[in-house]
């Protein structure tokens, strides 16, 4: 498996960084966004980060991880899984998603990097579903953007 399996976007906002920081960390605009998934954490580094949702009527948790890093309004870093998958909840099995913020006369520029796919249990699989085609995270930043700047 190549070991440079790496995803990286990027968008920019019309819209100061507080904003896209809300649209980030804020359960009722992620929801909005990451198909119908809050995220909820402490938002503190070693606090768990889980995206909870409804299936047939259900919550369920689609994904969990962990706060590896943060700097309110600048950067985010964390750890994720999908705990239904049939993979092992181990920490090499886990990816790394990091969101990146630069604001320039009140346009931010939002950065997603996720890697480690390439240590990962079926981490070559998990790459081809999370590139989507070659765009990534793009439809998933369109859609932030959109939310953001209306």
């Amino acid at each position: 498996m190549s070991d440079n399996l790496r995803i990286e976007n990027q968008i920019e906002i019309n819209m100061p960084c507080h904003v896209v920081w809300d649209m980030l960390v804020n359960p009722e605009q992620t929801k909005k966004y990451m198909f119908g998934c809050s995220a909820v954490s402490e938002w503190k580094v070693g606090s768990e980060l889980l995206w909870k949702g409804l299936l047939e009527n259900e919550e369920m948790i689609f994904v969990k991880g962990k706060i590896l890093e943060i700097e309110p309004g600048k950067m985010l870093i964390y750890t994720v899984i999908d705990p239904n998958a049939p993979i092992a909840d181990i920490p090499e099995n886990y990816l790394r998603v990091r969101y990146s913020l630069a604001e320039n006369r009140g346009v931010t520029t939002l950065t997603v990097v996720q890697d480690g796919f390439e240590n990962a249990a079926d981490g070559q699989r998990r790459y081809a579903e999370s590139i989507n085609g070659g765009q990534g995270w793009m439809p998933i930043l369109q859609q932030i953007k959109e939310i953001a700047e209306s």
